[in-house]
């Protein structure tokens, strides 16, 4: 064993306690918006705004993704491309039936 692993796991345990406390502030904040009196757009833009976030403080940390390397991302970039492509597949269906 290393002379500094001990101080490795005490610097990886402080940045895993901060990005909970981090998640857990933002849980907060989303309850706190969700009393709110705010258009629904408006809602739901804050509400996957602050989603977005703590799903990649998740991603990063705790699934250890801010290390990989450069695949690991294009993988997620293409995920994305096709989530987006298959979102709007059912618009574009509508539309060519309207004859637009």
């Amino acid at each position: 064993m290393r002379a500094d692993s001990a101080e490795d796991i005490k610097q990886h345990v402080k940045v895993y306690i901060t990005v909970f406390a981090t998640l857990m502030v933002l849980t907060i904040v989303t309850v706190g918006v969700s009393y709110l009196r705010l258009a629904i757009p408006i809602a739901i833009t804050v509400a996957l705004i602050i989603a977005t976030v703590k799903g990649s403080l998740v991603a990063r940390y705790f699934m250890h993704l801010a290390s990989e390397q450069t695949p690991i991302y294009w993988a997620l970039l293409l995920t994305a491309a096709f989530f987006v492509v298959l979102m709007f597949l059912p618009l574009l269906t509508m539309l060519d039936g309207l004859g637009i």
